[in-house]
């Protein structure tokens, strides 16, 4: 058995002031001798600065808020030319480097002209971009944002 193997833990109690001279936390029991925060009673709230305005209240504030939800990831319908007679999903926008993830929102935007046949499967496309792919003889597929790779590997690991 090594000093450093030993499984103890510390049986430290609570300090017990105001016990006597002795007891070397006595008499002012560890408070310094006399104000505001050597009286019993009361205590000062977390934010009190003495008097002086408090720093909550100094700082300034950020009107508004903040959303929380990633916003979705845009692709220009004139991109979608590359997949000809393809599937354009997260996946393959990904690998074309049209995306920067294939685990976030796409959205398909009308900007150009789509000249090819393509099956779009994405989360969200606008009305136009819609029609512009049916009248191209394409279709368009609402579908899932796929999971993260982490997010499956754990949900296989639980069943």
């Amino acid at each position: 058995m090594k000093y450093h193997e030993l499984q103890v833990e510390a049986n430290k109690g609570i300090k017990r002031v105001g016990r006597g001279i002795a007891s070397g936390q006595g008499k002012t029991a560890g408070r310094g001798t006399k104000g505001q925060k050597a009286r019993t009673g009361k205590k000062l709230r977390p934010m009190f600065a003495g008097g002086s305005g408090s720093l909550a209240r100094r700082t300034p504030k950020v009107k508004g808020f903040k959303s929380l939800r990633t916003p979705a990831q845009v692709v220009y319908l004139d991109h979608l030319n590359v997949f000809k007679g393809k599937t354009a999903d997260n996946f393959t926008l990904f690998s074309a480097g049209l995306i920067s993830s294939p685990y976030q929102a796409v959205k398909v935007i009308l900007r150009g002209e789509l000249t090819e046949t393509v099956k779009l499967h994405v989360s969200s496309a606008s009305k136009s971009v819609k029609a512009a792919v049916t009248k191209a003889g394409g279709t368009f597929v609402k579908t899932a944002v796929p999971l993260n790779k982490s997010t499956k590997t754990t949900e296989t690991t639980e069943k």
